[in-house]
């Protein structure tokens, strides 16, 4: 039986699939944006054909599919989100407008001040308020709640998303504004924030019901496309999908919280990296067909941002941290009105894709650069199943070299350098804008055009090591396949080491830790393959920003004497996060945190051990690259056919179906047993 992961990118889905006993396999076939469901029954249609199969006969051998989608994501960042309504409090129609203090770019003078996520004309406000002790200070008033429904139904609006003031502690406002609205407007989906973000802070808690509302009937169109796809080709078994939290969900439970779908694909890179590597501190690239992506582990741990934003919005929920970038495979080059190159962060996309894929792009893209460089061979791209026109990348190439006046091969190399710039950029962003030195951390490198580059950047960077791993084109597939089903329930009790309430806090943590069970219970796993983990978010007192403290709850709750172990650990994660501490001040707990994960197997699906390599490593031929300064003969090698413990040192170029590998000068490669290429830097 099978098991197989789906991950939509900009250029090509990819599919990774796992059966018991044989070697994963990787299977590649072009995006098709705007029919995303297309796309995903194609790479299936592979994936059968290589196995000699229709894919109905395929299909029904297949128990689970793991499946990354990009729909949401690409909605927001092209605002294709469903016309959505917002019902706030009488007198805080603006939230969505002032905001939160800026954190960062506050003195970048060229960005202007961006418009509400939604719109104030479709924002009503209705009197009615609960106070921060839950409370009920004046009565909900019915009629003010009956006439923004009126109004937003002749606005058009397609959702609406429902954020009161301190629903976090008494909710009984907000529900029954879901009740008028299920009377005035049946059929329109209603998102209320105490249900789906239930946190303090008040346009965090705004923002994410007001994208959430907005997604819903675009991610429920597309669940149901693709579910109604597959069984019309024959699947009948179990589906997930990826969530940003580092886990999957089943369909019904992502449709009703759509927002945890936003950048869902490349949060499972980091999810990969995890069984690739013992390393402790590590960074994750990947590198697509549009973006570069880049998220890290630190002391094994996926790094959880509170902070996620998109443009110039936030998301308001907790997610895996993910840089990206504009600097895929298919990022576009171009010269500026000042005679800079810049590469990005317009893309090819699938289609018409970069010039070399002969499909009608003719603007030039990293991928053209390397075919014109001779990094990539045209004869072998997906292991000769593409076949890729260096006349048409060379043509494309040539309107960069007349606008900057210079030689072609200068031209695609000034392409490929500042490319790698870009996602150097990136990198620094996670690790030396965070206080840490990259050179401390081991890189993985996913994303099938990211191997062209790891060299060049680490060589620039100084790494010291990093590993290309066998199946670095389908990184974040490998990540869904191996992945738990994972999710978050969050709740909202303000105490401080002073006064803390621990029977407070041990009713919430239980509560939290039944509402996650029943996630569970309800994604079909039973109690056995359930674990849990704990979290709260804290500050000094009186400091403006929370940090995420983890600790373990072995006995189920919190013991008398737990207060100083929590304490502790909170005091180290600020001493680590600021390099500071005050062990005199008083630390405040806001939000506590049950994460409940479900074992699905996945941690198993490792595929076969590679064989020992057995006599001398010989290339399969040589080609000239350029390098730099001009062209060098470097040795081409089938890495498809080089064995466990294989040893070699660049210049050299590793070549794989679905990926190529540059070597540079000092860099020597060890093939590991399941077939990652891991390279070390040589001191000269």
């Amino acid at each position: 039986m099978f098991v197989a992961c789906i991950d939509i990118g900009g250029t090509f889905t990819d599919l990774v699939l796992y059966r018991e006993g044989a070697d994963l396999e990787i299977h590649k076939s072009p995006t098709t944006p705007g029919m995303f469901e297309r796309g995903f029954i194609d790479v299936l249609e592979v994936a059968a054909r290589s196995h000699d199969m229709a894919l109905a006969d395929f299909l029904s051998k297949m128990n689970m599919i793991v499946h990354g989608t990009t729909v949401s994501t690409n909605a927001l960042v092209e605002g294709k989100v469903a016309p959505t309504g917002l019902i706030c409090n009488a007198g805080h129609p603006d939230i969505l407008t002032l905001r939160e203090s800026p954190r960062k770019r506050a003195f970048n003078i060229k960005i202007d001040f961006p418009p509400p996520y939604i719109h104030r004309s479709r924002t009503c406000e209705v009197r009615g308020r609960i106070d921060s002790m839950g409370n009920e200070v004046e009565g909900l008033n019915d009629d003010d709640v009956r006439a923004a429904a009126r109004h937003l139904k002749a606005c058009g609006v397609e959702a609406i998303a429902v954020c009161l003031l301190w629903s976090i502690v008494n909710s009984t406002h907000e529900r029954r504004v879901r009740e008028i609205i299920e009377e005035e407007l049946p059929g329109i989906p209603v998102t209320l924030s105490h249900e789906l973000n239930p946190i303090p802070r008040e346009y965090r808690r705004t923002i994410s019901t007001a994208i959430n509302a907005s997604l819903y009937p675009i991610v429920s169109e597309y669940v149901g496309n693709l579910t109604r796809a597959l069984k019309k080709a024959g699947y009948d078994g179990e589906l997930l999908i990826a969530n940003c939290v580092g886990g999957m969900m089943p369909p019904e439970e992502i449709v009703a919280r759509p927002i945890y779908s936003v950048m869902s694909g490349p949060t499972l890179a980091p999810i990969a990296a995890t069984s690739l590597t013992d390393a402790s501190n590590v960074i994750v690239v990947d590198m697509g067909g549009t973006t570069f992506d880049v998220s890290a582990l630190r002391d094994r741990h996926l790094v959880v941002t509170p902070e996620a934003t998109f443009g110039m919005e936030m998301l308001g929920i907790p997610k895996i941290d993910v840089r990206s970038v504009g600097a895929g495979g298919g990022s576009i080059a171009w010269v500026d009105a000042g005679g800079l190159l810049r590469v990005g962060p317009h893309s090819a996309s699938a289609v018409p894709g970069p010039a070399c894929y002969g499909r009608g792009g003719t603007e030039p893209t990293v991928t053209d650069a390397n075919v014109v460089l001779g990094i990539i061979d045209p004869d072998y791209f997906l292991g000769g199943r593409i076949k890729l026109d260096r006349a048409k990348a060379e043509a494309a190439v040539g309107k960069i070299a007349r606008q900057l006046k210079i030689g072609l091969m200068e031209a695609a190399y000034a392409i490929y350098t500042t490319t790698n710039h870009n996602m150097i950029g990136a990198i620094e962003d996670i690790t030396v804008n965070e206080g840490i030195d990259p050179r401390d951390s081991y890189v993985v490198s996913g994303g099938g055009a990211t191997a062209c580059h790891i060299g060049d950047m680490a060589r620039i960077l100084g790494i010291k090591s990093f590993m290309v791993p066998r199946f670095a084109a389908g990184l974040s597939a490998y990540g869904g396949l191996i992945s738990d089903i994972r999710w978050e329930e969050t709740g909202t009790l303000n105490t401080t080491d002073r006064d803390f309430d621990l029977a407070g806090v041990n009713r919430l943590l239980a509560s939290l830790k039944r509402r996650g069970g029943a996630f569970l219970k309800r994604s079909g796993l039973d109690a056995k393959w359930q674990r849990f983990e704990f979290a709260f978010q804290g500050r000094y007192l009186y400091q403006s920003w929370d940090i995420e403290v983890p600790f373990d709850l072995p006995e189920g709750k919190l013991a008398k004497g737990a207060l100083a172990e929590l304490v502790a650990a909170f005091h180290a994660q600020h001493e680590r996060i600021y390099t500071i501490k005050d062990e005199a001040d008083t630390v405040e707990f806001t939000t506590w945190k049950v994460r409940a994960i479900g074992d699905t197997g996945g941690k198993a699906r490792r595929g076969s051990p590679l064989s020992p390599q057995r006599g001398k490593i010989r290339p399969k031929s040589s080609r000239n690259i350029y390098l730099d300064k001009g062209f060098r003969e470097v040795p081409v090698y089938d890495a498809s056919l080089i064995g466990a413990g294989a040893k070699l040192e660049g210049p050299a170029v590793l070549e794989l179906p679905t990926t190529t590998i540059l070597l540079l000068d000092n860099q020597k490669v060890r093939v590991d047993g399941q077939g990652n290429i891991l390279v070390d830097l040589v001191r000269e």
